[in-house]
């Protein structure tokens, strides 16, 4: 091969090079457009169910965080509450059990009254039919 042949072929083989770095500059700078094609209406799609997906968790927790505190003051209130029921109950028991002794002890004063005046009207039936 000649000086001119070799020097046309590396001529040749730059121009081929030339062309591939075209061809491949054209091809990177048509993948980013082709992606954003593809991809960006599902990012955006994504990013906002996403930010409300988010928000929904925090007014989650904000009413997790209520009802927790709720939560604790109605547990203060039912402690009181079944403390009060409690108190309440044993005093009417109480209470039952010391009327029902004072009816007792007024039945037994009562009759004993009346048997006393049975006793006197019997006595004095003996003493008239002795007569």
């Amino acid at each position: 091969m000649s000086e001119e042949e070799l020097k046309n072929q590396i001529s040749d083989k730059k121009d081929e090079i030339s062309k591939i770095e075209e061809e491949i500059t054209k091809r990177e700078a048509s993948v980013e457009p082709e992606l954003e094609k593809t991809y960006d209406g599902k990012i955006k799609e994504t990013k906002e169910a996403l930010n409300a997906e988010e928000q929904n968790l925090e007014e989650a927790i904000q009413k997790a965080d209520e009802w927790a505190t709720k939560a604790k003051e109605l547990k203060s209130v039912v402690k009181e509450l079944t403390k009060e029921l409690k108190t309440l109950k044993k005093s009417k028991s109480k209470e039952l059990k010391n009327k029902l002794k004072d009816i007792e002890k007024e039945k037994k004063s009562r009759i004993k009254a009346v048997e006393k005046e049975i006793k006197s009207l019997e006595k004095s039936l003996a003493k008239l039919q002795k007569s």
